[in-house]
């Protein structure tokens, strides 16, 4: 895995302290360091960590607080890195928004594992959100090219394929995608209606 930039919050020096040492030796690259929770969201928004390691108990917000305020305004994974190994404080963690959740005393090996694995959630549920977006459009598409084939229909008096033809040719000729062909005629279609 290549180098990270990393977040890492905790109340304890000698505890961050080491955070930083262990992320440094796995060849992660430490862009910030906060002391408590609302340094670490506002570190969060200017250092543009790739990584966010968060401490649960924190003055000013807890950990939970913090990676859910982070996952409202990027997407990037965060790692819960405590001392409770609370079973109820490990699905808050999931349901925060945390990919990884790691218990103190944190070692070399232990925390190169978290975050493997806090990365490898991220690229997952990153790769599932394209996918759903690309469903999303897809459909969307199906439904403009169904509404501009039955404009067609409709205005040139042609049957169903006959239309559909009409609208792959128009998308070959102009080079555009046949979904983006069909949203400008329901678009011009729309428009003509208002007008009328």
């Amino acid at each position: 895995m290549k180098g990270l930039r990393v977040l890492v919050a905790d109340d304890e020096d000698a505890v961050r302290a080491t955070l930083v040492e262990l992320c440094k030796s796995l060849g992660h690259e430490v862009v910030a360091e906060a002391r408590d929770g609302k340094e670490a969201l506002e570190l969060a928004d200017s250092a543009s960590p790739e990584l966010v390691l968060l401490d649960i108990q924190m003055p000013s917000m807890t950990g939970f607080e913090v990676a859910r305020a982070v996952a409202e305004r990027r997407a990037v994974p965060v790692l819960i890195v405590t001392a409770f190994a609370d079973e109820d404080l490990m699905r808050e963690a999931a349901r925060s928004g945390a990919f990884s959740y790691l218990l103190k005393p944190v070692s070399r090996e232990r925390l190169a594992a978290a975050v493997s694995t806090a990365v490898a959630r991220f690229a997952d549920l990153q790769a599932l959100k394209g996918e759903v977006g690309d469903l999303k459009q897809s459909l969307e598409d199906r439904k403009l090219i169904e509404r501009a084939k039955g404009i067609l229909m409709r205005d040139m008096g042609v049957k169903e394929q006959e239309a559909f033809s009409w609208l792959k040719r128009a998308s070959s000729h102009h080079n555009l995608k046949i979904g983006e062909v069909a949203r400008r005629l329901v678009s011009l279609e729309t428009n003509k209606v208002k007008v009328s």
